[in-house]
């Protein structure tokens, strides 16, 4: 079991800038992927951004070139720098990951993000 706990959400500006946060209770060094989704209210949940264990990166095509997945290793932490946000980009994002390829997704609690003036 992993707990993932997500942080840095909250309220900006359009063309403003949020770093979110996601805390793993296990080591992520070895971990197959983790990753941002996002739901928008009455949106089904989409996939954001994905980091493998080898550090590749993959994005839905409407945030590329504004948003960056990172991971620190030592930190077991990932991060999602959103920049140039949009209203769009208002939802609630959840952090996952998984194990193993074959392993069941572990999920945060989510935190929202509001792009409003």
């Amino acid at each position: 079991q992993v707990q993932l706990v997500e942080s840095g959400g909250g309220l900006v500006q359009p063309g403003g800038s949020l770093r979110l946060s996601c805390a793993a209770s296990a080591s992520i060094s070895s971990m197959y992927v983790m990753g941002w989704y996002r739901q928008a209210p009455g949106k089904q949940r989409e996939l954001v951004a994905t980091i493998t264990r080898y550090d590749t990166t993959n994005y839905v095509n409407s945030v590329k070139d504004r948003f960056t997945i990172s991971r620190d290793v030592a930190k077991n932490t990932v991060y999602l720098q959103m920049n140039s946000l949009k209203p769009e980009d208002t939802a609630v994002y959840y952090c996952t990951c998984r194990t193993y390829s074959w392993s069941p997704n572990y999920w945060g609690q989510g935190t929202q993000v509001t792009v409003s003036s």
